[in-house]
């Protein structure tokens, strides 16, 4: 009897095991199909980002190319921004009909035919529509793919979000570069058919993982639910009314910054316009390690905390370059400013991705997201407007700074009177 009783008790403890085992090699195969999809999803948003990017360092380009003047092509740049900004209500009101990765899927097949439509361009204002078709695929992309970054790992939304931000903002940087490489070994037509080329790949790939990820049945079911957008808006209304509101101020003001930037350290600043378009660059690169941290400060921290402390970093650090003098003195302040607006994005983005429920993150988002790039779009026209009244930049950019120290004040006394939504993971 002892030796049945423990043949049967080791059989039973076998069972066991293997069950544990088969548990966790279903979630190792979940993570793994979904790490794919998400793989994919970066190089995706790397191409859409670097695809709006690209027309700014060949306005001079296309300046010499169509024999027009700096304003026409100017107008190029801003029709790919502009681009980027009208669709974004459609796409929330699309992604309540379709699943987000059909969506993804689509947009990354148009941003190849707006590129590829660009490449074939006959005049300038072919080139602006390309632009513009361009700035559609960024604006689509990023409706339909963070709230799906955010459901492929709700256990960790920050940190994927973060590194989704960081293969976003590794195409800024990179774009001035690449156009400089392939402008010495061929022309401009040339840098919109490799994007083509790259936008087929990545679909193509992120195509194939998506396809698997939903034959296994690890696709994430939480947008299924999405279907009211208007409704989700409304019912989500003090999130979204957050959200915009420390991202039109702070966006709106680091909008007008960056714009103006070399034209603020060489007139106000001993830097000459080399310097300044290098240290803008800089200014950009900082935005990497941005990402990628703050995605993981926004797991682990408050959300109130950061809500209300990276924006006061940000109004700090701007507040304090207007006081910088000296070479040394500028990089370091323009270091510290171009890190600290860059935490912002993904602070509120996982802020509101993690808190919206699963029937109306799209939407929700999606209404946010279009209003805050509306406001973001008109930084540079209200600096040029003040600067033309006469205004000087260190004026500007400190009443900019305490503006959005004022915001970051308005959060905590929301916060503290119970009017601001808590975070789910406060």
């Amino acid at each position: 009897m002892d030796v049945k009783r423990s043949w049967r008790c080791r059989t039973e403890r076998l069972k066991a095991d293997a069950v544990r085992l088969a548990v966790v090699s279903q979630s190792t195969e979940s993570d793994d199909r979904r790490l794919r999809v998400f793989g994919s999803l970066c190089g995706v948003v790397f191409l859409v980002n670097f695809g709006r990017i690209t027309f700014a360092p060949l306005l001079d380009t296309f300046e010499t190319a169509f024999g027009v003047n700096a304003a026409t092509v100017g107008v190029i740049a801003s029709l790919a921004w502009l681009g980027s900004a009208l669709p974004r209500l459609p796409t929330g009101y699309l992604l309540t009909r379709f699943d987000r990765h059909h969506v993804i899927i689509a947009d990354g097949v148009f941003l190849a035919a707006a590129s590829a439509g660009t490449a074939m361009a006959g005049s300038v204002t072919a080139v602006a529509v390309g632009a513009f078709l361009v700035g559609v695929a960024s604006g689509v992309y990023f409706i339909a793919g963070n709230p799906l970054v955010s459901e492929l790992f709700p256990d960790r939304v920050g940190r994927v979000i973060g590194i989704h931000g960081t293969a976003s903002q590794s195409a800024a940087v990179v774009a001035p570069l690449a156009v400089g490489v392939v402008l010495g070994v061929g022309d401009w037509r040339l840098v919109f058919w490799l994007l083509a080329a790259a936008a087929l790949l990545g679909t193509a790939a992120l195509a194939v993982s998506s396809r698997a990820a939903v034959a296994a049945d690890r696709m994430p079911a939480a947008g299924r639910g999405d279907r009211d957008f208007l409704g989700a808006t409304r019912r989500r209304l003090p999130l979204v009314l957050t959200g915009i509101l420390v991202m039109s101020v702070a966006g709106i003001v680091w909008n007008g910054f960056f714009n103006f930037y070399v034209s603020y350290v060489t007139d106000a600043r001993v830097v000459d316009a080399a310097t300044a378009r290098t240290l803008l660059t800089v200014m950009f690169a900082a935005g990497i390690p941005a990402f990628w941290f703050a995605g993981r400060l926004a797991d682990r921290l408050s959300y109130i905390v950061l809500l209300v402390g990276v924006p006061a970093a940000f109004a700090g650090s701007l507040f304090a370059f207007t006081y910088a003098r000296g070479l040394y003195a500028v990089v370091a302040a323009t270091v510290v400013v171009g890190y600290a607006i860059h935490h912002i994005f993904p602070t509120v983005d996982t802020f509101l991705l993690d808190s919206l429920p699963d029937a109306d993150r799209a939407s929700a988002y999606a209404a946010y997201s279009a209003v805050t790039m509306l406001f973001q779009a008109g930084g540079g026209v209200l600096v040029g407007g003040l600067r033309t009244a006469g205004f000087s930049y260190d004026g500007i950019f400190r009443v900019a700074a305490v503006a959005v120290a004022v915001v970051a004040l308005t959060v905590l006394l929301a916060h503290r009177g119970g009017v601001l939504p808590t975070a789910s993971h406060e």
